[in-house]
């Protein structure tokens, strides 16, 4: 992210009234997701967030309303590891939610040690974009009824790290590399904004994938000093191969710096995604620094969009129109 670019969530909203607006964010309860719905709330919206314990739920809501005493907040439990609870949350969310302007895709992990989800996936990939894959197909219809609306899935230049994994994306013969499967889920999250904007986006149902940047927040907790020598060898590497697409008032980057960022500005390029009106009406967009830029060529390519999206209902079991 480039020193000069940088904007707070509250300097994006500034003037901006969000009253009526119904949104929703995945992984609320921290870092990110938390400060994202209360800079949403702040500016009026009513605010669902997703939590993966009823306690975490609770205290999430009761912190929001203690910063935002005039906000409409409320929760969800999710999990997104386990697609049982996905199922469940979404049906749960259709009920009170039968209109959702704003999806936000904000919850992950990053770098993990190895593990499989309760549904026996590679637990970056399953919990990153599996898990969101499922719950925003359940999700369509109240996103349709408020068409136009619109689909945020956070993703970061460290999808530089991995493409797909096509014959093997759960890692079951592959030889584990912790970035290399964080790299592929990011992947998998533009790739799944490209093709929810070409199935979608005629029917006023707009997606864009989002890199925050580094953000100081729980999210690197498994990093070691080796793994941030490691992301940001990659990082440069990446931003060193590609340049930004357009550039905004205020600028843009292809986001490939790893200077860490207070949530305040890691999430402006999320708000900004969710509300700027010179993004209405598009998608398939990847963002950094609250502008246009460009990701790998592998994470924009439609058609390995297309064959993701196929891979993933094979891999779930559900298909989504």
């Amino acid at each position: 992210m480039s020193t000069t670019t940088r904007r707070t969530t509250t300097e994006v909203l500034e003037g901006i009234d969000l009253g009526g607006e119904v949104i929703l964010i995945t992984g609320g309860s921290t870092g990110l997701g938390f400060e994202t719905a209360r800079a949403l709330g702040a500016a009026g919206a009513s605010v669902m967030i997703t939590a993966r314990t009823e306690e975490k739920g609770e205290d999430a809501i009761a912190r929001l309303r203690a910063l935002v005493p005039t906000g409409d907040f409320s929760y969800e439990i999710l999990e997104l590891g386990s697609l049982d609870s996905v199922r469940a949350a979404a049906t749960d969310i259709r009920r009170r939610l039968p209109r959702i302007d704003v999806l936000i895709a904000n919850a992950g992990i990053m770098a993990v040690p190895f593990g499989r989800t309760e549904d026996g996936f590679e637990l970056q990939f399953g919990t990153n974009h599996l898990g969101h894959f499922v719950l925003i197909g359940r999700l369509l219809p109240s996103l349709l009824l408020a068409s136009p609306s619109r689909i945020v899935l956070l993703s970061s230049a460290g999808h530089g790290m991995g493409d797909i994994i096509w014959d093997d994306p759960n890692f079951a013969g592959t030889e584990y590399s912790k970035m290399e499967a964080y790299g592929q889920s990011k992947t998998a999250n533009i790739l799944h904004a490209v093709e929810l904007e070409r199935r979608h986006g005629p029917r006023g149902i707009h997606a864009v994938a989002v890199h925050p940047g580094m953000v100081a927040t729980e999210l690197g907790r498994h990093f070691t000093a080796e793994d941030f020598a490691d992301i940001a060898a990659r990082a440069a590497a990446a931003a060193k191969a590609s340049k930004p697409a357009r550039r905004g008032t205020k600028g843009g980057s292809s986001g490939g710096g790893l200077d860490l960022v207070q949530p305040d500005v890691g999430a402006a390029t999320t708000v900004w995604a969710a509300t700027a009106a010179e993004l209405e009406g598009r998608g398939g967009l990847y963002l950094a620094d609250c502008a246009e830029a460009t990701a790998a060529p592998y994470a924009t390519d439609p058609d390995a969009a297309a064959r993701l999206w196929a891979l993933s209902e094979d891999l779930v079991g559900e298909t989504f129109a």
